[in-house]
């Protein structure tokens, strides 16, 4: 039995980017310097280790109430004149997974009303039997306890889990949760650093499609 688990920024959203840039329009505003590694070290992650990743950089005055509240605007402002914006083959991959009768979740570190949120804009609920915002977890990717609860309401072993990635974090995550870990590069490029925690590496979730097709006779 073969059933996969979704990141979703980055994965089936071309979120991530516009995240990432929302980080150096706020600490521009705040004045706040040096943000590109706090911002790298936090892709794929949810906001109580990006707190700690923040305050460890900035100090114990980090503005975090501030910095946030900007973030959110700016992002819910982009999302509101140019929607969001699918990932290449996202559709035609959940529409194949369903049809197939897998099993399919979502792992994501947003929150998960904005994941449903995101959902919603492409009536893509129904793809998903279970999904888990990074608010439902104690520990952050890299961890790997949002993985494994992926899979524990979903009933399956994580032996028998694909997890689509594209962030470091989230692949470590996966890949020590015990799932075959499948990059599909965004921002991040794959490396041979982070290559021993990846099973397969697609261009595009058309690809992993066509994968599964093949060679899984799915």
């Amino acid at each position: 039995m073969v059933n996969v688990v979704f990141d979703m920024d980055g994965v089936l959203f071309d979120t991530q980017r516009i995240y990432y840039k929302t980080w150096f329009v706020v600490a521009d505003r705040l004045g706040l310097p040096d943000i590109t590694e706090p911002a790298d070290k936090c892709i794929g992650t949810n906001r109580k280790y990006q707190y700690s990743v923040l305050y460890d950089f900035y100090g114990p005055e980090f503005p975090r109430e501030e910095f946030y509240a900007l973030k959110d605007k700016l992002f819910a402002e982009y999302v509101e004149q140019n929607g969001v914006p699918l990932k290449k083959g996202t559709i035609e991959l959940l529409e194949y997974l369903k049809n197939s009768g897998k099993k399919v979740a979502i792992a994501s570190s947003s929150r998960r009303h904005i994941v449903e949120n995101h959902l919603k804009q492409h009536d893509m609920v129904k793809y998903f039997d279970v999904i888990v915002g990074g608010d439902m977890i104690e520990k952050s990717k890299p961890a790997p306890d949002i993985y494994l609860k992926a899979c524990e309401l979903l009933g399956v072993a994580p032996r028998d889990c694909y997890a689509v990635e594209d962030s470091y974090n989230g692949l470590i995550s996966a890949s020590d949760a015990g799932l075959k870990p499948v990059m599909v590069p965004d921002m991040l490029p794959y490396n041979d650093e982070i290559a021993p925690k990846v099973y397969l590496k697609f261009d595009s979730l058309l690809d992993f499609r066509d994968y599964l097709k093949k060679e899984q006779g799915l």
